[in-house]
């Protein structure tokens, strides 16, 4: 009798970057999104998003909620406004006066956020959702989990992405830092010192030609993955033959 066919498994991760308000997702806003998905078993990628995000406030969550006292001339439904700080703006370019004219609504962003993984989702089975990618990723973990639960949509987001819950119950995406991808493929060179993108994307000849948009910032991210998947498919460069390992004991019972 025949085995029965097998569907190959299609397996794919979601580029991710934000650009925001500050460096703290407790208190500082989501500025922009980009997203790319991407098959990793061709490297193509085959979808896309990006926005900027309107200016939004300040939400209290779960066990956090508590009564705020007021001054009387204060309305009780006024809400104070996430933190933009100006050096932040000024490190990706992005104004108040573009988010406001340009940004999409909060919620809205991150409906887009949940649908987008569920199209990048191009085979059945829990270890078919979407990996995220990026470059100092947990940064940007951070941005998406605030996003999140902003909009109200984290169980949502538990379901369409890889991840599990960690030891308080919260969960956790899985995710690959291109750092660690880039100290795997370079930290053989003592010339290279340092691990910010627009270092790594120039040392592995790929192209970013506007740092710190979201956007361009993802391209180039999984550009950087493309980079080191062929090298490690192709087999550029000889392992280090292994060393003797000196038994520690004759024998042993199984």
């Amino acid at each position: 009798m025949a085995a029965p066919a097998v569907t190959p498994k299609i397996y794919t991760a979601i580029g991710l970057d934000f650009e925001t308000g500050g460096l703290d997702p407790a208190r500082c806003a989501c500025t922009q999104i980009a997203l790319q998905a991407l098959r990793l078993d061709t490297l193509e990628v085959f979808d896309r998003y990006e926005s900027y995000i309107a200016p939004y406030c300040k939400q209290e969550l779960g066990a956090a909620r508590r009564k705020v006292l007021r001054a009387k001339n204060v309305p009780a439904n006024s809400a104070e406004r996430m933190d933009y700080e100006q050096v932040a703006l000024d490190y990706s370019g992005i104004t108040m006066e573009m988010l406001t004219a340009q940004g999409v609504d909060l919620k809205e962003v991150a409906a887009s956020v949940i649908d987008f993984a569920r199209r990048a989702t191009l085979s059945k089975g829990v270890q078919c959702k979407p990996v995220l990618i990026g470059q100092n990723i947990t940064f940007d973990v951070g941005f998406l989990t605030q996003l999140m639960s902003y909009a109200g949509l984290t169980a949502d987001f538990e379901k369409v992405f890889a991840g599990s819950k960690d030891f308080y119950g919260n969960f956790q995406p899985l995710y690959l830092d291109t750092i660690l991808l880039a100290r795997l493929t370079l930290a053989g060179d003592p010339s290279v010192v340092s691990y910010k993108l627009e270092l790594v994307a120039e040392r592995l000849g790929v192209e970013l030609d506007d740092a710190h948009d979201a956007a361009a910032d993802t391209a180039a991210t999984l550009d950087i993955v493309r980079v080191c998947a062929a090298r490690l498919r192709n087999g550029d460069g000889a392992l280090p033959a292994a060393a003797p390992r000196q038994k520690t004991r004759d024998h042993f019972q199984i």
